[in-house]
């Protein structure tokens, strides 16, 4: 029995892939099939309504095409899985840039969808981390942030910020003290105002602190998860900006 139900959303206007999609699923120990939608906006909402874990999208749909869904979704939950089913090839270098999990192209077999199936779930478990060199020394930052949030002003220390992302529309900063900061600018607007020399952009939705990471794991065939200390809460690394990383650290 799997120890984890992932919640599954299929957004395709071709009655049969959903079909095919849906009974896969179904038969799969560790997901669980919330929902269908058969044009792009349509997907939109049932995301946002069902707030699934993991997302099948077909490019070509109508109303809004795949890879618009994928940045509407990713702007709500950039943590969201999502594989893209499609008889378009040539849309492989759009998936890459909205961080798509997979892509398959149709017509592709069980197997392959079983071994999406496979590696979704094991990117929920324990895996190897990915090491990093040693780090150079950084300077503390002595600055302080003043954050306009939805109930106030807050004043904090810049080093006690972890993690800043992109979530529901909204910029949100997480502290080392298990506080949540929902701010109304944009992240680059927050990046703006953060020190380089101790904060990181490593995906276009992610702002970690560099002195906080505590390990780097794989996670879908371009990106990494970025686990951080004193927080639950984790980010994307693209492979580019992990390399960028490296280079940081060395």
């Amino acid at each position: 029995m799997a120890e984890l139900q992932m919640n599954v959303l299929i957004a395709d206007d071709e009655p049969g892939m959903r079909l095919i999609l849906r009974k896969k699923i179904e038969k799969t120990e560790g997901f669980t099939l919330v929902g269908e939608a058969v044009n792009g906006e349509e997907a939109v909402s049932l995301f946002q309504e069902l707030h699934p874990q993991v997302v099948f999208l077909d490019v070509d749909m109508p109303k809004r095409n795949g890879i618009e869904c994928a940045r509407a979704i990713q702007d709500m939950n950039p943590a969201a899985i999502i594989i893209f089913a499609t008889a378009h090839e040539e849309y492989r270098e759009e998936a890459f840039e909205v961080y798509a999990f997979d892509y398959l192209v149709k017509p592709f077999n069980l197997e392959r969808l079983e071994q999406t199936l496979e590696r979704i779930l094991k990117t929920r478990k324990p895996a190897q981390s990915k090491p990093l060199p040693k780090p150079a020394v950084v300077k503390p930052v002595e600055g302080r942030l003043m954050l306009k949030h939805k109930d106030g002003i807050a004043f904090i220390d810049q080093q006690e910020i972890l993690l800043v992302q992109r979530e529901d529309r909204a910029t949100v900063i997480y502290t080392e003290d298990g506080q949540r900061y929902l701010l109304s600018e944009t992240l680059s607007e927050t990046e703006a105002r953060l020190d380089p020399a101790i904060f990181f952009r490593c995906h276009k939705s992610y702002i970690i602190n560099l002195r906080r990471i505590r390990n780097i794991t794989p996670y879908g065939r371009w990106t990494y998860v970025v686990q951080l200390e004193k927080t639950d809460h984790d980010a994307l690394i693209t492979y580019q900006k992990y390399e960028e990383l490296e280079q940081r650290f060395s």
